[in-house]
């Protein structure tokens, strides 16, 4: 089942249980794959799909952390139950162990030794985690690395 047409479902169930906070947030989704499917003119692919959705997760998160440096915590508890439900489509997320070891692997496979070489792990690095893993923490944590 594609996620678009899971979201679709979700919706109708979201809209005969009357919740109002879900049935918005998923009807963005849908909206934004929507205007995703026709940027492109023709169907997403399942990763493309997972690409629009960590894009929305991002912008909330980034948002939040906005809110919270504002003081405005009514608006950031919003955000956060919009990313919630965002997260529920998502892939799961790999924890900071599992980014470490690919991070590892891909830098003994390409030989990497100093930050000079962040340009030939970090993607595919990025290919490896997309979706599944926030791509400011991977930079992060390769940075790291490549400068030990």
């Amino acid at each position: 089942m594609s996620l678009l047409n899971r979201l679709t479902d979700d919706m109708k169930t979201a809209m005969k249980a009357g919740e109002k906070d879900k049935l918005s947030t998923i009807r963005l989704l849908r909206g934004q794959l929507k205007d995703a499917e026709i940027d492109k003119r023709e169907a997403l692919t399942e990763e493309e799909e997972i690409m629009v959705l960590t894009s929305a997760a991002k912008k909330r998160r980034e948002s939040i952390q906005a809110y919270q440096d504002a003081g405005r915590e009514e608006l950031a508890a919003r955000e956060q139950m919009e990313l919630d439900i965002i997260q529920t489509y998502l892939p799961a997320q790999l924890d900071a162990v599992e980014v470490e070891n690919i991070i590892d692997q891909i830098i003994a496979e390409t030989g990497a030794e100093t930050i000079k070489d962040l340009g030939k792990v970090m993607p595919v690095v990025m290919g490896r985690t997309r979706g599944c893993a926030d791509g400011k923490l991977v930079s992060e944590m390769v940075r790291k690395k490549l400068s030990l």
